[in-house]
């Protein structure tokens, strides 16, 4: 347990008394009205001036505009008599009311995302809402929103689903009532409820919970607890000590998913849409694997290092981070390489099934004009969500590159995972890195030339040196094949050593 000084008491204390004067939020999500539809009521508290009801433009993590407010209806505002209040649509996102003193309760309706027709910024499955007979996938930001100068209240969640539904999230729960210190920690909850199997085991010392919704009970909790043991524990010894104490998976599986899979990282949970088939090949199994080790791996970034656009964000207006490289690039690259390095997957796997599939698709896939800064700097447009894809791929490799950069320049001293631990230490929640600074505050922690490694494969556009920089740790590409070189030189044998298995502190 890490020790906090007295001014870290202090601040948190502080923190604490301002946020006990702001009114709780009281909200219901109320889902035996409709398969379609959730029906929301609010009760605010005591408002004095704040009168804009804002519902979110975008989200942590998603990188795209939603416009949630296209999914709104039936948006009232009633005083304690039951007399409705007026109340004006200044925007698709916000509404005002015309005398927030005498407000007493809020009622609105949401469409759900999955079977809500949009036809333009369509909302990424994992990052939205569903609502059928048996079971419903609540994401907070598509049906919560929130009063101007009150993102910070505490508010309760109250459930009303169909009997029998399981309830799973992260957030603790207190009779049945949810609860949240604030709009950014419910929004960075998702909850997952119906016709669950649940399982759990301990990590070390993180509890691990598995929620699992599937269509036609082909997929259980049980199974998929089975095949992500290995990843789970090889994520530990990756990291040393998960910064969690407890983390929750929450999967859906369905028939169809609207043309659309993926998965959505959060502080202690992740959530994940994807196809429902029988679970029965290595390669089904290893592609839920390897999607849950990316999203469990965001424990470390975005979620812990991250710059104060992620820590306060902004739902009102998009903003982008340059530093998308280092929030799935680098998680995307860790993800991967620590199943290697733990045993889980072969030299042969890892080069030619993660290195090669990255190279190829970076290649042949994406726009090779685009920069990691302009692909970050665009991510919320039209064009920009064309290309967002290759941050997976292209800056995975700058993962690669960096990790191999910084073992040569400490004689294997220091790789990327070393530096991410050390970032674990000194920034985290509370304490973000800066978005202006932070190429340069790394260089301060490594070494000159990482400040000029940014320059060129990040900010700008230069080829990516990879041949030159795998060989220097004995790995050749040529063609489409990716391997170990049959000869090395002496330095080439060392470097190769400590790259393939720097699992030690």
């Amino acid at each position: 347990m890490r020790k906090l000084s007295l001014i870290a008491v202090f601040l948190y204390a502080a923190t604490s008394l301002i946020a006990q004067k702001l009114p709780e939020m009281r909200y219901t999500i109320d889902m035996t009205q409709s398969t379609d539809t959730f029906n929301i009521t609010l009760y605010p508290g005591k408002l004095k001036e704040a009168s804009t009801f804002q519902f979110a433009s975008t989200a942590p993590g998603t990188y795209q505009t939603m416009n949630i407010g296209r999914l709104i209806s039936d948006f009232e505002a009633f005083d304690k008599k039951g007399k409705a209040l007026e109340v004006e649509k200044l925007s698709v996102n916000q509404y005002k009311i015309s005398d927030p003193r005498k407000v007493h309760k809020l009622t609105y309706k949401v469409a759900e995302t999955f079977d809500t027709p949009l036809s333009e910024y369509p909302i990424y499955p994992m990052a939205g809402s569903s609502l059928e007979e048996d079971h419903a996938l609540i994401n907070v930001h598509t049906m919560l929103g929130y009063f101007h100068g009150l993102q910070k209240s505490p508010l309760t969640l109250t459930l009303k689903g169909r009997d029998g539904w399981e309830v799973g999230t992260a957030l603790s729960e207190d009779k049945g009532v949810y609860k949240a210190t604030d709009y950014d920690h419910a929004v960075d909850s998702p909850i997952l409820l119906g016709k669950l199997t649940r399982a759990s085991t301990r990590i070390a010392d993180t509890e691990v919970v598995i929620y699992t919704y599937s269509q036609n009970d082909k997929i259980s909790s049980d199974r998929l607890l089975e095949s992500m043991s290995s990843m789970l524990q090889a994520t530990r010894d990756f990291l040393i000590d998960l910064p969690v104490d407890r983390y929750t998976f929450l999967y859906h599986f369905a028939t169809d998913t609207r043309g659309a899979t993926g998965a959505w990282e959060h502080s202690y949970s992740s959530e994940y849409t994807l196809i429902e088939n029988d679970f029965n090949t290595p390669q089904q199994v290893q592609a839920v694997t390897d999607i849950a080790s990316h999203e469990f791996f965001h424990i470390v970034t975005p979620l812990n290092i991250h710059s104060e656009i992620v820590e306060e964000f902004n739902f009102v207006k998009p903003t982008p981070s340059v530093h998308l490289w280092l929030y799935e690039g680098v998680t995307e690259w860790a993800s991967n390489i620590l199943l290697y390095r733990a045993g889980e997957l072969t030299l042969d796997e890892y080069l030619m099934g993660s290195v090669r599939q990255k190279i190829l698709v970076n290649q042949q896939v994406f726009n090779s004009d685009w920069s990691l800064r302009k692909l970050a700097e665009e991510s919320f447009t039209t064009e920009g969500s064309r290309q967002y894809g290759n941050i997976y791929f292209k800056g995975s490799l700058i993962g690669n590159l960096l990790d191999i950069r910084l073992l040569e320049l400490s004689d294997g001293k220091m790789g990327l995972r070393e530096l991410l631990l050390d970032l674990i230490e000194k920034y985290g929640k509370g304490k973000p890195v800066s978005e202006a600074t932070f190429f340069d505050d790394l260089a301060a922690m490594t070494y000159p030339e990482i400040r000029q490694f940014f320059d060129d494969y990040v900010l700008d556009n230069k080829e990516l040196p990879l041949s030159e920089y795998f060989a220097k740790v004995g790995i050749q590409i040529e063609g489409t094949l990716v391997k170990k070189m049959e000869e090395m030189s002496p330095a080439q044998e060392r470097l190769f050593e400590i790259w393939s298995k720097n699992l030690e502190r």
